[in-house]
């Protein structure tokens, strides 16, 4: 109460709330926006990192290991590569980093990022230009090499599917919807020396101090 005017005095607003964190700390120090990405803040060392621990499949493979992710980019670039005319080393990179946004936002499986919808899609969507600008790509590819490392990343996961995560060829054909691709053989890789090939094909396609 207010003793010269009798009046109460107003109550002061109540603090807001913070908002949610929606960054994640990497071990390379930067602050990794998920919401709002700045390719500033991404690295490759932590790309790789992320990638190696990051299993394929939900880990539902056989082997002593789970196939990370690093092991499988680097199986999808060399698919890539193996192509004729050979792709140039920029569209080579971008198909060993086709899946880097996973080394923080993890690995779904279709089924999930399906039932999760657009929300999902678009915080990929914004790592994935980021990681593109950070290594002089352009934010989005042109449609002819998505459709280029697109053949590759099936053709890598149609083998993943038969030879390490109990699918039989029909039932990659039938349940994934792969069609009869050329198969190779996949042995999954402990985190370190995923870490370690992935790093060395990095180093091949994008050189210190000079473009891809």
């Amino acid at each position: 109460m207010n003793p010269e005017s009798g009046r109460s005095a107003p109550r002061s607003a109540a603090p807001e709330e913070p908002p949610p964190r929606a960054w994640q700390r990497m071990l390379s120090g930067r602050r990794l926006d998920l919401l709002d990405p700045s390719p500033l803040d991404i690295e490759i060392e932590d790309i790789a990192h992320g990638l190696a621990r990051v299993t394929r499949w939900n880990g539902q493979t056989t082997g002593e290991y789970g196939l990370s992710v690093a092991q499988h980019s680097v199986i999808v670039e060399a698919l890539v590569a193996r192509n004729r005319p050979v792709p140039p080393l920029r569209w080579r990179l971008a198909a060993l980093l086709h899946d880097a946004p996973e080394y923080v936002i993890g690995d779904m499986i279709t089924p999930f990022k399906t039932a999760l919808g657009g929300g999902y899609r678009g915080i990929e969507d914004r790592l994935m230009r980021a990681v593109h600008i950070r290594f002089g790509l352009p934010p989005v590819l042109p449609d002819e090499v998505a459709k280029m490392i697109k053949r590759a990343d099936k053709t890598a996961a149609f083998s993943e599917a038969v030879s390490l995560a109990g699918f039989s060829e029909p039932d990659a054909r039938r349940i994934l919807g792969y069609r009869r691709r050329a198969f190779i053989a996949v042995a999954p890789e402990p985190p370190e020396v995923a870490k370690r090939l992935f790093l060395e094909r990095f180093a091949r396609l994008f050189p210190k101090g000079s473009p891809p």
